[in-house]
């Protein structure tokens, strides 16, 4: 699978997940750093997301504890991020603001990292964030709220 094929089905992915809770979106065939335009019933507006997608968890480091990570541009367009892992059909839904606050890393070229760990850390250790503290973002939990119907 190749990356644009990454990306389509991380887009797809968002799309399924929202039309299962009945909210409507469409997919943007220009890339322009929008991926989708979500409509919100409940108060007749529409927001823009960007999608990032990643097959799965990879070792931190190379060789350390596996990790989720998506790179993206501080300047982005849209207005929420939705990162999406396909080996879990698991989306999480951020706010631009909210994206930028929690990523870990950010290059002079103007791009971000978002990462955590897939289990938590060993007792005593220093504790990175992992995946069971993102369960506040899961789409599932944040779509209504953020687009109401």
């Amino acid at each position: 699978m190749n990356t644009q094929h990454i990306g389509a089905a991380g887009e797809l992915l968002v799309q399924y997940q929202l039309v299962k809770l009945g909210i409507d979106s469409a997919r943007l065939t220009t890339d322009a750093g929008v991926d989708l335009v979500v409509y919100a019933p409940g108060d007749q507006s529409a927001r823009t997301v960007q999608v990032k997608a990643n097959l799965g968890p990879k070792p931190s480091g190379g060789r350390g504890p596996l990790s989720r990570s998506w790179y993206f541009p501080h300047h982005c367009p849209a207005q929420l991020i939705a990162l999406a892992a396909l080996d879990t059909d698991t989306v999480w839904l951020f706010t631009l603001e909210e994206a930028r606050s929690l990523a870990q890393q950010h290059s002079d070229r103007g791009i971000r990292q978002l990462y955590w760990r897939r289990e938590p850390s060993l007792p005593g250790a220093a504790a990175p964030r992992h995946e069971g503290q993102m369960h506040t973002y899961l789409l599932a939990t944040r779509a209504p709220q953020m687009f109401p119907a």
